[in-house]
């Protein structure tokens, strides 16, 4: 008798405590996956507001162009006008791009000012 009784306790036992276990480990993760949304959500809130300061803090340390970087630029805008008014006239060449236009008149330039 003592057998029988011992033996449904154990049967009752693996049915339930699989189950228990399982239940267990599903509320665990449920909670980290709250944890871990709420976390990213919280993350994305404190990019947006750190992207602003961010982007702030890069205008106020902006540096000054240097000497060269200058020239370079007025070179750029120079050569860009006679692009645009050479593509208007027609006077591009066949198979000349603005890169193999602007490397020429760049070149060009740079010899004016020596």
């Amino acid at each position: 008798m003592f057998r029988l009784i011992s033996s449904a306790l154990v049967a009752g036992a693996l049915l339930v405590v699989p189950a228990a276990i399982s239940n267990h480990y599903a509320d665990q993760a449920r909670a980290e996956a709250t944890d871990k949304a709420a976390k990213t959500d919280k993350a994305a809130k404190t990019d947006k507001a750190d992207t602003g300061k961010a982007t702030k803090t890069a205008k106020k340390k902006k540096r000054e162009l240097t000497a060269g970087q200058k020239s370079a630029r007025e070179r750029q805008r120079q050569c860009g006008q006679e692009w645009r008014e050479a593509k208007k006239a027609g006077k591009i060449e066949k198979g000349q791009t603005w890169p193999k236009f602007w490397s020429a008149c760049n070149t060009r330039l740079k010899g004016k000012a020596t």
